[in-house]
């Protein structure tokens, strides 16, 4: 027994002295170590131990990694390799590691180039950290050197742990697939860190990792954190709202939104006031990313309006604040995101301004990642034998883009499809939907929305609230937030009439573009490459902040009425677009829909404003579409009850289609493609609102 003890004191020794060499290269010679971030690394020094720790941020778990990465290298064993969520994460991770005087390299999507020059040195040992993303294993050129490379890393690192959790709030398939991947190495320790996680997802962490996972949990309280919820203001008074806010909010910091849309509109809202802001989504390149956040890192700019994909691990310590437009559906989701701000500073704001939207946007993710098993079989059908590419799936299948990759991921995880080059192929092995796992999924989605419901409703102190929602032991009342004290952060509950007046007019001078369909799906009467309307627009688009009550008015409305505000809106979107024109429409025709009133009485006032002569050409003959995903059935059943009057000559020249409301753009396409057949040689689509 003193044996054994001895060499737990010398082996905890050893951890202490690592961790103390790297805090001194990390945060200067003066940093002591936390004795539970000893502990951490003493146990993942342990032969092939299986490692959770679950802390707040700033509490230093990557100090935990690059201390145990220093312990076990000075041994003579192998690299640690990392995975990592997020190229932002793994930019900060590369530059942390070689602080703490370790060698690290990134395999990535924005790299290749440099994969065999990394893979070299990693051959010759030179390597001490190798960073990867999730989405490698999907990579033949990577999966095939992963085997050899398991074969001698020292340690694996599971960082944001939580998204190989079916229940954590960014569950991520690719990232399952790799974990299981690697779980599978007997001989490696494996070290899984988040700071994201409650009891339930804990749980399941530490179930994948093994049953002799030794897991670190602590407080998730933040004292440097003030948070406050701004309850009751409309979609202008939040705009107005945050352009006050920022001319007192400190320093720098990150203004959430739940969007791409949302955050590419506040962006140009918030520069129009003169304020130094970028955007920050999933759909911005590799190069821009690192721009914006560079720019933030160096606080070149007040403020980055973002979506999620500016989240886990990004490296700021002094952010000064965090605000979120609209709420994260999960509290668990809301706290990763808030908790980016006040790490190394003694105060930092986080603002909530919840939003009437919100729980329509939660509705839609709760529901993007959970298989539909109609769905998948309808996908699986349309793979046939040879495999096909995303655009022919989307074509074929009518599933919209964003839910048809989420459920390839989740099949592939299954083993029932892979990706050869472009195309997605079925394996053969049939897909078992597991009824009792997704409902109960699906379930504690709709129970962490209620929490976030509550929340935004300052049910009690809000950082208590968070650390209860959280399965955090200790909660406690902070006696800073909004609820606490009764305060909440300029400009209070109210926001400038200038700055309101400013929103209002921005946004209604915003036009949005409507992209046209491009390939006619399988099984209907035309082929191929599609000939509709050549360009788009529309006043309005989703829940825009601009038109709120002009939108609900219009949903409203009686066949035929037209909210006078919205026909004002079209004609100034027409008079912008028009300085874009080659040639000005010679006519406009009305979309035709299941009851055309309100259609023709856009088309009238279009006409009349315009000075055009007003075709109403086209006849509904027949019931309203089918309420079906797949583009298939839809179109087949717009080419039937479509009917263009072949005996109305139109003008030669550019017809301009118009519509109220347009949401698959089938309608628009069919209408479109019937006019181009009939002689016109453009069609251009104006409409008051383009539903998400």
């Amino acid at each position: 027994m003193n044996t054994f003890m001895n060499v737990q004191v010398r082996e905890r020794v050893f951890a202490e002295q690592h961790m103390h060499t790297i805090l001194a290269r990390l945060a200067g010679p003066g940093a002591v170590p936390r004795a539970d971030q000893v502990d951490a690394v003493h146990a993942v020094l342990q032969s092939a131990s299986r490692v959770l720790v679950v802390q707040a941020t700033g509490w230093g778990k990557s100090a935990v990694y690059w201390a145990a990465t220093h312990a076990i290298r000075s041994t003579g064993a192998g690299p640690t390799l990392v995975v990592s969520p997020l190229l932002a994460l793994m930019r900060d991770q590369v530059s942390a590691a070689e602080r703490a005087g370790l060698k690290a390299a990134t395999v990535n999507s924005t790299n290749i180039d440099d994969w065999d020059e990394v893979f070299q040195q990693l051959d010759a040992d030179a390597i001490d950290v190798l960073l990867v993303s999730p989405e490698r294993l999907g990579n033949p050129r990577f999966a095939a050197r992963l085997g050899a490379l398991l074969a001698r890393v020292g340690l694996i690192v599971i960082d944001e742990a939580h998204c190989i959790s079916d229940w954590g709030f960014d569950f991520r398939p690719d990232y399952q697939r790799l974990a299981r991947a690697l779980l599978s190495t007997p001989t490696a320790s494996v070290l899984a860190t988040t700071a994201t996680a409650n009891e339930r997802v804990t749980l399941d962490m530490g179930k994948q990792l093994g049953a002799n996972t030794v897991t670190f949990r602590g407080t998730l309280a933040r004292t440097s954190l003030t948070l406050s919820v701004v309850p009751g203001l409309s979609p202008l008074q939040r705009y107005a709202w945050i352009a006050d806010a920022l001319e007192q909010l400190p320093g720098s910091g990150i203004v959430y939104v739940l969007t791409v849309a949302e955050a590419e509109r506040l962006t140009a809202f918030l520069r129009s006031c003169g304020h130094a802001v970028d955007a920050y989504t999933g759909q911005i390149d590799a190069d821009t990313r690192l721009k914006v956040e560079d720019r933030l890192r160096h606080n070149q700019v007040k403020a980055v309006v973002a979506t999620s994909a500016l989240g886990m691990g990004y490296d700021k310590p002094d952010l000064g604040f965090c605000v979120h437009v609209g709420s994260p559906s999960t509290p668990v989701a809301y706290y990763q995101q808030v908790g980016r701000a006040g790490r190394a500073v003694a105060h930092a704001e986080g603002v909530l301004l919840p939003s009437d939207a919100d729980e329509r946007i939660w509705d839609y993710f709760a529901t993007a990642s959970i298989p539909d098993p109609q769905t998948a079989a309808k996908v699986l059908q349309s793979l046939g034998g040879d495999g096909r590419s995303l655009i022919e799936i989307e074509a074929d299948t009518g599933v919209r883009r964003g839910r048809l990759e989420a459920l390839l991921k989740i099949l592939a995880v299954e083993g029932v499809v892979d990706k050869v080059g472009t195309a997605w192929r079925a394996t053969g092995v049939p897909y078992v939907h597991d009824t009792a796992k997704w409902t109960a999924l699906a379930q504690v989605r709709q129970q962490e929305a209620g929490i976030m419901r509550q929340y935004a409703q300052g049910a009690g102190c809000l950082m208590a609230y968070l650390q209860t929602a959280l399965d955090d032991p200790s909660p406690a009342p902070c006696g800073r937030c909004s609820v606490c004290t009764g305060q909440v952060p300029f400009p209070g509950l109210a926001p400038s009439q200038d700055n309101l007046m400013a929103a209002r007019n921005f946004l209604r001078g915003v036009d949005v573009d409507i992209e046209p369909r491009k390939r006619w799906p399988a099984g209907v009467g035309r082929k191929g490459t599609i000939r509709g309307f050549d360009v788009g627009r529309a006043v309005a688009f989703a829940d825009d902040p601009g038109w709120v009550a002009e939108l609900q008015a219009l949903r409203t409305a009686a066949q035929g009425d037209v909210p006078a505000d919205l026909l004002a809106g079209a004609v100034a979107t027409l008079g912008r677009w028009a300085k874009t024109w080659p040639a000005r429409p010679v006519c406009v025709v009305p979309l035709p829909a299941p009851n055309m009133a309100s259609n023709q009485r856009l088309a009238a006032h279009i006409a009349q404003k315009g000075r055009l002569p007003l075709h109403d050409v086209f006849r509904w003959r027949g019931g309203l579409a089918p309420d079906d995903a797949a583009s298939t059935p839809v179109v087949a059943h717009l080419e039937s009850v479509i009917d263009l009057d072949s005996n109305t000559a139109l003008p030669p020249g550019p017809v301009l289609l118009v519509a109220t409301q347009v949401r698959t753009r089938w309608a628009a396409t069919v209408a479109a493609a019937l006019l181009r057949e009939q002689g016109a040689p453009q069609v251009l689509l104006l409409v008051l609102h383009l539903q998400a």
